[in-house]
């Protein structure tokens, strides 16, 4: 690592101290619906048995339940949202998705969350370049703060508001 790594991680670190958490959750749709747990789990072993039965190997069928549990990995394990004053942050298992709230222009609540975007009107890309935020039992406490961060960045960064809802 560099002196110049070093600063640059240095300041992140500061800047992150720094931020305001306005909420934090955690969601885990696993424990939520039990049902569909149980569901999914017996799929994957079906699937995983098939591909041991095709190949007679315990490799590609351990391979294959590995794949698809991996795959699921938002519905197995914990995801951790983090709304700050300046960012949003979105921790699951394998990655961290952090970016500042005057990327994203408007917004799309649904039952289940919220899809932050990058665009000001609806795009096909919003799915690719923009979040998900998933709700715990937060809905409106996080409607509430996207709608408040989106407008606060988009007119201090572009002079004009971005919510289409």
């Amino acid at each position: 690592m560099t002196a110049v790594d070093d600063k640059d991680q240095t300041k992140s670190e500061k800047q992150a101290q720094e931020e305001t958490v306005l909420l934090k959750w955690t969601t885990q749709p696993m424990k939520d619906r039990p049902i569909a747990a149980v569901l999914v789990s017996i799929f994957i072993l079906i699937c995983a048995m098939l591909v041991f039965y095709a190949t007679m190997s315990r490799m590609f069928g351990g391979l294959a339940a590995l794949v698809l549990v991996l795959s699921l990995s938002k519905f197995y394990f914990p995801t951790v949202f983090t709304l700050t004053d300046h960012s949003v942050s979105v921790k699951t298992t394998t990655q961290t998705i952090r970016k500042g709230w005057e990327q994203y222009r408007s917004f799309y609540p649904d039952k289940n969350g919220v899809q932050l975007s990058p665009f000001a009107e609806p795009s096909r890309l919003e799915n690719f370049r923009g979040i998900y935020l998933i709700f715990g039992n937060n809905r409106e406490e996080v409607i509430r703060i996207v709608e408040q961060q989106i407008k606060a960045h988009a007119s201090t960064v572009r002079g004009s508001s971005g919510n289409p809802s």
